[in-house]
């Protein structure tokens, strides 16, 4: 009769073994056998009719190895389901059972042995957010801020001309970037690339080159003459030059191929209704102060996103949690698709550990704070999923289209796995966010408030 006795070998370290007889895996190799001559395709013999001796002779060592190891992972499989340790991954096997393998022997089956390592959960106390202080930054958003998203929304929405000649800064030109010599001859080899450019892009000095020019038309200069050096940076590394400084003396023939020009929309009533439907805007005024309280409301989001990733550190760096170490890195060596280096291990090993203690910290925190997603959460979810994509605000009375999207994204599994992490992420952050009683608050520019932005995968 098959045993597992379990021992401890190190820090959150234990090791399984199984002892198994001929008892418990002889028969099922019997079996096995026998079912593989009713199947066996073997020339010179008809199917179903091959001799029992033949196929033990040919397969007989590959089934009877598969029949022991499938009676000790049977074995394993029910340890674990009935004593139902806490551990990391799966069972480990230990370097012992390569050689117990290579002894397999059909013809002289024995008593085996087989051990596997397992890295055990440790015990632990979650720092408590209450005891964190937190900076809590808020953007100012500003009149220039503000004009220039009016701006932005007023070309995004504008109308699409596409005027015969170069008549403003504004105008989109598509071009050909060819590089020539000094004779204006294509250069063999040299760099060519298709682009697209305002007329403001352009230093100054060059713009009144452009005015009047129609499609085909073109003008020939160097880089340096062409941009300043912001916009020559970005030039010089689309068309796959290597050297700033070398770059700019290259001479090249800017070819147009297409004009166009994007007519602002007029700030008026049918703008604001498009923009914002519900919301009766009447005024210039009023569509500024909705666009301000939308941009404010996206840096709060922000803020509010800053302020999760302060928690996930402070809990990171404030919760005390002992790892098997030697476990682990033996378990991300070997335990994938791939085995890794000792140094790829030693490499990937600090964030895998921040990733392990985060899932155990939001495990546990969700336990024990009954944080639940329930299932009409998940289809409001996927509802305001869609009708993000869908640019919708609002909903009229037919609504089939979109109740037939949510059903069939709630028979998508990994969807629903998708969204289900998503959403307990944020339920987790929400309460955490609201255990904290100390926050330092401070009013910063968009500038000083991205210097502090991080992104963490929590």
């Amino acid at each position: 009769m098959a045993t597992v006795t379990r021992e401890n070998v190190g820090l959150l370290t234990d090791r399984l073994t199984v002892q198994i007889t001929k008892e418990d895996y002889y028969p099922a190799f019997d079996k096995a056998l026998k079912n593989y001559a009713k199947k066996a395709n073997v020339p010179g013999f008809r199917p179903g009719m091959v001799p029992l001796g033949h196929v033990k002779k040919m397969f007989g060592n590959s089934v009877f190895t598969e029949e022991v190891l499938r009676s000790v992972e049977k074995e394993i499989n029910g340890y674990l389901d009935k004593e139902r340790p806490e551990i990391f991954a799966q069972p480990l096997p230990t370097d012992d059972n390569a050689d117990t393998v290579a002894k397999l022997d059909m013809n002289q089956p024995a008593e085996y042995s087989f051990s596997f390592e397992i890295g055990l959960k440790p015990a632990y106390t979650v720092a408590n957010p209450a005891d964190a202080t937190i900076k809590r930054r808020k953007v100012k958003v500003t009149d220039e801020m503000v004009e220039e998203e009016v701006s932005r929304l007023q070309n995004r929405y504008g109308n699409m001309q596409e005027p015969e000649t170069v008549n403003n800064d504004q105008c989109v030109l598509n071009v050909t970037f060819t590089e020539v010599d000094a004779e204006g001859n294509a250069v063999e080899g040299g760099a060519t690339k298709d682009n697209s450019l305002l007329v403001s892009y352009f230093a100054e000095a060059v713009r009144p080159q452009l005015n009047g020019l129609k499609k085909d038309d073109s003008i020939t200069v160097t880089l340096d003459e062409a941009f300043e050096a912001k916009e020559k940076e970005w030039i010089v590394g689309d068309l796959g030059l290597n050297e700033v400084a070398d770059a700019g003396s290259k001479k090249f023939k800017i070819t147009i191929t297409k004009i166009g020009f994007v007519e602002k929309r007029d700030l008026n009533e049918e703008f604001f209704n498009q923009l914002f439907p519900g919301k009766a805007i009447a005024t210039e005024a009023e569509f500024k102060q909705a666009v301000k309280e939308d941009i404010e409301g996206y840096w709060a989001n922000q803020a509010r996103s800053q302020v999760h990733d302060e928690i996930y550190h402070y809990l990171i760096d404030n919760t005390n949690i002992e790892l098997p170490v030697d476990f682990l890195k033996r378990w991300l060596q070997s335990g994938g698709e791939k085995p890794k280096t000792a140094e790829e291990v030693e490499a990937e090993f600090p964030s895998f550990t921040n990733s392990l203690k985060w899932t155990l910290i939001s495990d546990k925190l969700t336990v024990d704070n009954q944080l639940q997603v329930n299932p009409e959460e998940l289809r409001e979810f996927a509802k305001r999923q869609m009708m993000g994509y869908m640019g919708v605000t609002t909903l009229d009375e037919s609504t089939a289209w979109l109740d037939s999207y949510v059903d069939r994204m709630m028979s998508d599994r990994k969807y629903i796995d998708q969204m289900y992490n998503q959403l307990m992420t944020d339920k987790l952050f929400t309460w955490a966010e609201s255990q904290v009683t100390k926050f330092n608050d401070e009013e910063v520019s968009a500038e000083e408030f991205a210097k502090h932005q991080h992104h963490h995968a929590h």
